[in-house]
């Protein structure tokens, strides 16, 4: 890069994903404006982020799984879910796992379980994402790497393996890789991790609006409800109904209060 693109102090100035212009002499000139960029992993300009977990070794962090989800929420990225190893489970683990993801569907999320050992799924995967920009993400050890090498054909990534002793994944992939679908459109490999943290929300208001499934029920009681304690909560009452998936809530309860506590009340 060159001029003020060279700037080191700023790791947003050019990321993978990004359009940009060339001069002759191969040196980035300019940067095209970006439709979205995602932080850790740090990429633009994605149509879907593909989240994916492993169905045994390692588990499903389903904590992780939720803080995924509304991170994709935050930037305006569609998310998907992938399962992979769904080979490792018996038929019964297998339906126990699909019901613990039923709060996908009123929220709209693909979900697509896979078995790169059996070649089951990967197909319908690739379709889905075929002309799009995607990238994925996720634990150490799901395979996101050999699930990848069955969706493109440009770069053989290398493969890790979880450890047995620790029961969770090693880290493989070290850099974010920009690769060419092998039917149309491009995928993006990233590092994995071993945590994840809330993006950044800066009140009650925009955590509910990260809730998409709290806009199906009717209006509470009070206009500034939080739906915690006060009464007349029709979220509340939703999930006694189940139409709101109760782990949904406490999950939002569950943010709601950490965020409260270490970064609302260091503004008000």
């Amino acid at each position: 890069m060159r001029g003020i693109l060279k700037r080191k102090e700023n790791k947003n100035n050019c990321v993978v994903g990004d359009n940009v212009e060339i001069s002759e002499d191969n040196y980035i000139i300019g940067i095209e404006e970006r439709k979205n960029l995602l932080e850790r992993p740090i990429v633009s300009n994605i149509d879907y982020f593909v989240i994916q977990f492993a169905a045994k070794d390692p588990n499903i962090d389903f904590d992780r799984l939720d803080i995924m989800i509304l991170r994709s929420f935050f930037y305006n990225i569609k998310p998907i879910i992938v399962v992979n190893k769904i080979d490792l489970l018996t038929e019964d683990e297998l339906e126990e796992i699909k019901r613990k993801l039923e709060f996908l569907v009123p929220l709209d999320i693909p979900c697509f379980f896979i078995s790169k050992k059996l070649n089951i799924g990967v197909d319908k995967l690739k379709e889905f994402l075929k002309g799009y920009t995607s990238a994925f993400g996720g634990p150490s050890g799901v395979g996101k790497s050999s699930i990848i090498n069955m969706l493109q054909v440009e770069k053989i990534l290398e493969v890790g393996e979880t450890s047995k002793r620790l029961k969770r994944g090693k880290h493989t992939t070290k850099d974010t890789n920009l690769l060419p679908l092998s039917n149309g459109g491009y995928i993006i490999d990233t590092p994995g991790f071993s945590s994840v943290e809330l993006p950044k929300i800066k009140n009650s208001n925009e955590l509910m609006k990260l809730f998409p499934e709290f806009n199906s029920v009717g209006n509470c009681k009070f206009n500034d409800c939080q739906h915690l304690n006060e009464p007349g909560c029709k979220i509340k009452d939703a999930v006694e109904n189940n139409q709101i998936a109760k782990n949904r809530y406490e999950f939002y309860k569950k943010v709601y209060e950490k965020l409260k506590n270490e970064r609302w009340n260091k503004y008000e």
